[in-house]
């Protein structure tokens, strides 16, 4: 993968997690889900558009044969906060027997991938489990169990990736905190 220099003094964020970091840690996860589904019928639904990158990365990880759909979901607009969640889309072909990992950028509150696995148990698949880039525990609402996640990260507003904020940013080969401005 090229490595591509941005001059980070000039930009709204701070370095978080370098490419090269984000790049082990997913040939990693691919292979400990390679592992895991070897010979099940596994179904990998990404979550557009802040999983698009990671999820590319992680399915040329992962060794064992898959069947690739997508669903969108946005609760952010163009503000750093979670508002009204809007779902569309969602698999062409039956899910019923089959192991749906369900990929997200960020695992935030959590209100999305509960909605969304809610909808997909209705769909009779064999099991749904997680696997997000970037896991927000202390921002999450209520029980959520997210099998497979890249890093551990705080309340921080992130980007890069596939991340965006205000549908900027989504280009950068790595994540970065955004670095709010002071009001006053």
């Amino acid at each position: 993968m090229k490595h591509v220099d941005i001059d980070l003094k000039a930009q709204p964020f701070e370095l978080l997690f370098p490419q090269d970091r984000i790049e082990q840690r997913i040939r990693d996860l691919g292979r400990r889900i390679s592992a895991d589904y070897a010979g099940k019928n596994l179904v990998i639904l990404g979550v557009l558009k802040g999983g698009f990158i990671f999820m590319a990365d992680l399915i040329r990880s992962i060794s064992v044969p898959l069947v690739v759909e997508f669903i969108s979901a946005n609760s952010y607009g163009s503000t750093t906060d979670p508002g009204q969640l809007i779902v569309s889309g969602g698999p062409i072909r039956s899910l019923r027997d089959r192991h749906v990992l369900l990929v997200e950028g960020v695992v935030d509150t959590g209100r999305t991938a509960r909605s969304v696995m809610t909808a997909l148990k209705r769909l009779e698949p064999s099991s749904v489990e997680i696997v997000t880039l970037l896991n927000k525990t202390s921002r999450r609402e209520g029980d959520l169990t997210v099998k497979y996640y890249g890093f551990d990260v705080g309340d921080d507003f992130v980007i890069g990736y596939g991340l965006d904020h205000n549908q900027l940013y989504r280009n950068l080969p790595f994540i970065g905190k955004v670095i709010m401005k002071q009001k006053g």
